[in-house]
């Protein structure tokens, strides 16, 4: 199971100084919604070009842009993947035609669509599922709280969507419940503030990618 850390609500120095402390234990960094709308994803390029300069010490980070895109599909995914982005996430809502050219961008790039299922219902995540190579998000908003049961959100979700491989969880998720997430095959979990306000950000990011990895 891969670990993505969301950064959020920061401003690029802070953002550049949480990448430094775990960009050798995190799989996935989120360059969250708030820095891409503050700043937009050219004024984030550099951040990614630091990045993958960087000496690699243990694990090989890379990036995700939240953009929620919703339409404009190619375009924005285009623009993302030529920024440095390796990850960029289509909110679930969209048109079939922008979910489909936001999956033909990711393909041209060598890059990965994240489905944000946010609010989606059993209908539409039917109708959206034909993406064998997208990531598919289920996410909690933040401001609705914490995901109450990430396991078993992830165990009902698995047996009524078959046919999704590859699933991604965000919304509060805590430690405690990782090893419980990686026994259900998720592929990615999210995590933010327990690791970015962290007093120890680097520790915290190291455990949680232990009990990601080990599992």
């Amino acid at each position: 199971m891969k670990l993505q850390v969301a950064i959020d609500r920061v401003d690029i120095p802070r953002a550049e100084a949480i990448i430094d402390q775990i960009a050798d234990y995190a799989d996935i960094i989120e360059i969250g919604t708030s820095l891409t709308k503050e700043y937009g994803l050219r004024a984030l390029a550099p951040v990614c070009e630091r990045l993958a300069a960087r000496p690699v010490a243990g694990r090989q980070a890379v990036l995700l842009g939240d953009i929620k895109t919703c339409d404009e599909g190619k375009y924005e995914f285009d623009l993302g993947f030529a920024c440095g982005f390796a990850y960029l996430t289509v909110m679930g809502s969209s048109s079939l035609g922008t979910l489909e050219v936001c999956a033909a961008s990711a393909a041209a790039h060598g890059g990965v669509m994240m489905i944000d299922l946010l609010e989606c219902d059993e209908e539409r995540i039917e109708r959206i599922s034909g993406f064998p190579d997208a990531v598919y998000c289920l996410h909690t908003s933040i401001d609705s709280g914490a995901t109450a049961d990430p396991v078993g959100q992830v165990r009902a979700f698995k047996q009524r969507f078959p046919q999704i491989r590859r699933i991604g969880i965000a919304g509060g998720i805590k430690p405690d419940q990782l090893s419980g997430l990686a026994a259900e095959g998720v592929d990615i979990v999210i995590m933010g503030s327990a690791i970015t306000k962290a007093e120890h950000i680097g520790d915290a990011c190291r455990a949680s990618a232990e009990a990601c990895h080990s599992a």
